[in-house]
């Protein structure tokens, strides 16, 4: 697979996964209470409230571990980047052909 294809791909998963927490958390936010209600297991759209963090938390972590990835892949992009903003001599990424 060609780093083009890589990118994208690894790019449309961090949009799903960004959907994913921003969808479980303003749910959470909105619609469940926060503490805890007493002992008791309510549902809340089939899950409960516990069910609902831990998935949170899971697409929060793939999220992190994807943007890890994410910024090896690009390196050189933020090297460069950071280096022309800092300094007046200014460094060139190398052209890719498609």
């Amino acid at each position: 697979m060609n780093r083009q294809k890589t990118n994208y791909l690894i790019d449309l998963a961090l949009t799903t996964l960004f959907f994913g927490v921003a969808g479980t958390g303003l749910f959470m936010y909105f619609f469940i209470p926060s503490g805890v209600q007493r002992g008791r297991y309510i549902v809340y759209m089939g899950l409960t409230k516990a069910t609902w963090i831990w998935i949170h938390s899971r697409i929060g972590i793939l999220m992190i571990i994807l943007v890890l990835i994410h910024l090896i892949l690009h390196r050189k992009w933020v090297v460069c980047t950071t280096r022309n903003f800092f300094r007046k001599e200014h460094c060139e990424l190398e052209k890719v052909d498609s």
